[in-house]
């Protein structure tokens, strides 16, 4: 199953993990990403702490609980590739995952990562 489809099929609890240029660490519940191709995503984010965080190391981590029986999800491990700030570009990334995320959330910034790692939630790989 592609990330995409994982995304578009499963229901659950996602947590982004960021920290500062100190080390002073943020969690912040988010929704699903954007999926932007096979290693590549996109969160919508708007000027609060993770955001800031992100634009003095741009090292994340996303950790997202299957809302199911046991302990399933996935853990990324993110560094930021880019940021998009134009509304017209966001509404429309929007737009082409209607169906998988809601679009009623108004981010100021399109802020892309690569995924340098992909682990289940719970062990291994």
């Amino acid at each position: 199953m592609t990330l995409a489809e994982y995304f578009n099929n499963i229901t659950g609890l996602g947590i982004l993990a960021t920290s500062d240029a100190d080390g002073k660490v943020n969690l912040a519940i988010y929704s699903r990403p954007y999926v932007i191709g096979e290693n590549k995503i996109a969160f919508s984010m708007l000027e609060r702490r993770s955001y800031k965080n992100i634009q003095s190391n741009p090292k994340a981590a996303y950790m997202f609980v299957e809302q199911a029986e046991g302990h399933k999800g996935k853990r990324l491990y993110l560094v930021k590739t880019g940021e998009e700030t134009d509304a017209e570009v966001i509404r429309k990334i929007k737009e082409q995952h209607k169906n998988r995320y809601s679009s009623e959330s108004s981010g100021k910034h399109l802020v892309y990562f690569e995924i340098t790692e992909q682990r289940q939630l719970i062990g291994g790989n």
